[in-house]
C-alpha cells in the first residue's frame, strides 16, 4: 500500500500494521513528519480507519493521539452514499 521507505509508509505500518497509538508530537519526533495530520489524513484517503482522541494533558496541554480501529457503522454509511452519490470513484 506504501512505500515503508517513506514518512507516510513508516507511520502506517507504525499505526496500522503495528497498532501503536501516537500523538502528534510523537509523530513528528520519531518519524519527522512535519503536518501529522495531514499525513494522517493521506493514510486516511487509502481507505483505513485512523482515529483522532483528544485530551487535556496534566499540564493543561491538549493532545491528540491517533490510533487505527475498526471504521463504524456510520462510517462505512457514508462511504456508500457518497459512491452512490457520484462523489467518489
Amino acid at each position: 500500500m506504501f512505500d515503508l521507505n517513506t514518512k507516510t509508509g513508516k507511520l502506517f505500518n507504525a499505526l496500522v500494521i503495528e497498532g501503536q497509538e501516537m500523538t502528534a508530537s510523537e509523530i513528528t519526533k520519531r518519524f519527522g513528519v512535519k503536518n501529522p495530520r495531514a499525513t494522517v489524513s493521506d493514510i486516511r484517503h487509502a481507505g483505513f480507519a485512523i482515529y483522532a482522541n483528544s485530551h487535556v494533558a496534566k499540564n493543561g496541554v491538549r493532545v491528540t493521539q491517533y490510533r487505527h480501529g475498526k471504521a463504524s457503522r456510520k462510517l462505512i454509511a457514508a462511504g456508500y452514499k457518497a459512491l452512490a452519490l457520484g462523489l467518489v470513484k
